[in-house]
């Protein structure tokens, strides 16, 4: 009876470890997917808002057409055909982006990439091994604080061009490289001894270290300087006397008449 009781507990023990780790790694995927459904809808009212304004000119254009001059049969159709036309490129391009996006480019703007970065791993994350994805999860999860800090910091900043660095060169060049491996290569060791498999995941660690660093290197910076703020603000406020207002000033009038039947 022990025995059984041994085995059931260490089944629950077991059950409830692995249960916590897949809770641990599946937050930062789950996160990473709703941010991406919200990135989606934005991505498909803004290709709809797209469609509706080249109808829009495209119909208003034949009506001012048609006041000049009369368009006919063959107008009428002429515009029918340039509406479908133009309504499937814009709803085929915003499709393609949205099922595939690209890396991030350099050019863009320090919130926008980090968007499009956190995009691109989310849908890279299903082409990589296991220990490989939970460094992907690992970085998902610095990515809103990063984005917090470096929407207000300038792109020529050095830390925020080292995480730009990182989010649109190094490591998405790094799962190109590593997808263009075959794989039936990927276990074979290099001259260290490690495995392409090995080597991605110690890579993604390590980018994954330096935009915690410089997350974190930005948020104490912004902490410094609300330390610095609040410390003025209390140095040069706290217990001035000339700050009270008129309610807290005795009443002149009063003190005058108080002389007055004093003498």
């Amino acid at each position: 009876m022990t025995e059984v009781t041994d085995k059931v507990e260490r089944a629950i023990a077991r059950f409830d470890r692995v249960t916590r780790q897949l809770d641990q790694r599946d937050g930062p995927a789950r996160a990473a997917a709703r941010r991406e459904r919200e990135r989606l809808n934005a991505g498909l009212g803004r290709t709809f808002v797209k469609v509706a304004g080249a109808i829009v000119l495209i119909w208003l254009a034949t009506l001012v057409i048609g006041f000049i001059q009369p368009i006919g049969m063959f107008g009428f159709l002429a515009a029918l055909v340039a509406t479908v036309a133009v309504a499937g490129i814009l709803l085929a391009r915003g499709s393609r982006q949205a099922i595939s996006p690209p890396a991030p480019s350099a050019d863009l703007p320090n919130r926008e990439m980090v968007d499009r970065f956190d995009s691109y791993l989310y849908r890279v994350r299903r082409a990589l091994p296991a220990p490989a994805q939970a460094q992907l999860d690992s970085i998902n999860a610095v990515l809103p604080s990063l984005r917090q800090t470096l929407e207000r910091v300038d792109t020529l900043d050095p830390q925020a061009q080292d995480a730009r660095r990182l989010m649109s060169v190094h490591l998405p060049g790094l799962i190109e490289r590593y997808a263009n491996v075959p794989a039936a290569y990927r276990n074979e060791q290099d001259g260290e001894g490690k495995t392409v498999d090995e080597r991605l995941v110690e890579s993604l660690a390590a980018g994954r270290a330096a935009l915690a660093e410089v997350s974190e290197q930005l948020a104490r910076a912004d902490m410094a300087a609300f330390e610095t703020q609040g410390r003025f603000i209390k140095s040069r406020y706290g217990d001035n006397p000339q700050l009270e207002g008129p309610a807290d000033r005795p009443d002149q009038g009063s003190t005058e008449s108080e002389d007055a039947s004093s003498t």
